[in-house]
């Protein structure tokens, strides 16, 4: 069981280059589809819904398309996986009060209640913009060894 699925993927993706373009402007989705290989129906919806939660800004015209609505630093993780697949729960217990009777002395949903805390507080601290950071860091590493190698 995957617990990010398939379409969050390429919506983490989609975002990621966005951020990678922040300051110059916006790129229309076929683009985004083409350079993060999404089928490009799914990345119209995937916009739509990412627009719905603030997170990217539709621009109309010749140089029109999607931006991010705010720097990438300020986008996390957490933003990008809940808008296009809703919060992410570990198990059914941990949705709300009066869904299982025993919850208040359950040993197990303790448990999951602190991994669930620990993973919405990591989700939540990985902005777009540390993502972009460690992408140049690899990329700069795979080129030093190209070099070393020659």
């Amino acid at each position: 069981m995957d617990i990010l699925r398939r379409n969050t993927d390429y919506a983490l993706r989609a975002m990621v280059n966005l951020a990678r373009h922040y300051r110059n402007g916006s790129a229309p989705t076929r683009t985004l589809a083409a350079q993060e290989n999404i089928p490009y129906q799914l990345a119209c919806k995937l916009m739509q819904k990412l627009q719905s939660a603030r997170l990217v800004a539709s621009y109309m015209g010749p140089k029109g398309g999607f931006r991010l609505s705010r720097k990438p630093s300020l986008i996390n993780l957490l933003d990008v996986i809940e808008a296009i697949q809703g919060p992410i729960r570990l198990n059914r217990c941990l949705l709300g009060r009066n869904v299982c009777v025993r919850q208040k002395s359950c040993p197990v949903r303790a448990k999951l209640a602190e991994l669930q805390q620990s993973m919405n507080s990591h989700l939540g601290a990985i902005t777009l913009d540390e993502l972009l950071q460690s992408r140049s860091l690899r990329k700069k590493g795979v080129q030093k060894t190209k070099e070393a190698k020659k």
